[in-house]
């Protein structure tokens, strides 16, 4: 089997401001897997540093190393337990990558879209939420404005940035009852800064909270203290033993952060046992990404909106994936779907 590796920079709009910095444009590693027979399938790895612990260099290296792998394999049972001790030593976004491509290949080789293989019934489209980056008022009502006339029946709202009250208010005197408001702190709180600042924030009506401390122990904490407020873990949903005991109300579960379809499809059954709700997102990844999760959707059914509608952030590129009142289409065609690689070719 032949592996191709392909580095590219998407630029995106305006500034993505979080708690521990802002990102101007996103390095992603394109792959492409072509079996014996000329079938092809292609993934996607979307490293960040901040939340993998590892950036796109370090996932090129581990990427050619199972080029290696591959290209050694001479059957379908030899690289399936090639790929799995791969797996156990390599860094995980790199394992996505792999995951998703060989998903889209033998879902391509047998004539079928990955949501089908994946067990799912049907593909029904994903309630999605909007993402507001404005770090301002007046930008974060002027963007609250255009979800609710989308149709965004959820929208997410970066705290810990500043202004944090002054912001949310902002964005619901814009949207009115009617829509959820969802709040991502990225660990950027104490366990006591968080309490303070969800009581605070609580009467704004917030639909939950993702990560408003790093650690298992301190996100039951806050659960525990701000009951009014539901909890879901995001990075700490990575830790030893985060999906075997709940600790919160639901998990937000990503393609690059759990190692591919393979992974995310796992991980969500081990929440869901563990009494977790369960919605996924990306890590600002490509349509491939996007279009994993997706198909994975399909299968999974997750209990809330998922951060899936983030392709507009990119600039000068096309959205193949746009969220039509508020949800998202899982993609036609066989594999992971058509249409998505045109994305890749301005970079």
């Amino acid at each position: 089997m032949r592996v191709e590796i392909e580095s590219l920079r998407a630029r995106l709009r305006a500034p993505f401001v979080f708690a521990s910095g802002a990102l101007s444009d996103r390095g992603l590693l394109l792959v492409r897997v072509e079996d014996m027979d000329g079938h092809v399938g292609v993934g996607e790895a979307a490293p960040l540093p901040d939340y993998h612990g590892v950036n796109v260099e370090d996932v090129f290296e581990a990427l050619e190393a199972c080029r290696d792998m591959l290209a050694a394999a001479s059957s379908g049972a030899s690289t399936a337990a090639a790929l799995a001790e791969w797996r156990r030593m390599a860094v995980i976004p790199a394992v996505a990558a792999i995951d998703m491509a060989l998903w889209d290949l033998e879902s391509r080789q047998t004539g079928q879209p990955v949501w089908r293989r994946l067990g799912a019934r049907a593909a029904n489209p994903v309630d999605v939420n909007y993402t507001i980056g404005a770090a301002d008022r007046a930008g974060a009502a002027s963007e609250a404005a255009a979800a609710r006339g989308a149709g965004f029946r959820c929208v997410k709202v970066k705290v810990g940035i500043g202004d944090d009250a002054g912001r949310l208010a902002a964005v619901r005197a814009v949207l009115g009852p009617g829509v959820a408001i969802r709040l991502d702190a990225n660990g950027a709180w104490s366990v006591e800064e968080a309490v303070a600042a969800l009581r605070a924030l609580a009467p704004t009506g917030i639909e939950l909270c993702e990560e408003p401390v790093h650690g298992l122990a301190q996100a039951r904490e806050v659960a525990a203290a701000v009951p009014e407020v539901p909890i879901a873990l995001d990075e700490t949903a990575s830790a030893s033993g985060a999906l075997d005991e709940r600790v919160c109300r639901a998990v937000c579960l990503k393609v690059a952060a759990c190692g591919g379809i393979t992974g995310l499809i796992d991980a969500s059954r081990r929440a869901r046992a563990a009494g977790y709700e369960v919605y996924l997102a990306s890590t600002l990844d490509g349509p491939l990404g996007i279009a994993a999760a997706l198909h994975a959707a399909a299968a999974i059914i997750p209990d809330r909106p998922c951060g899936l509608a983030t392709l507009g952030l990119f600039d000068g590129r096309e959205d193949p994936l746009p969220a039509r009142a508020g949800r998202v289409a899982v993609p036609a065609g066989n594999g992971l779907g058509e249409g998505l690689l045109a994305w890749y070719g301005g970079a």
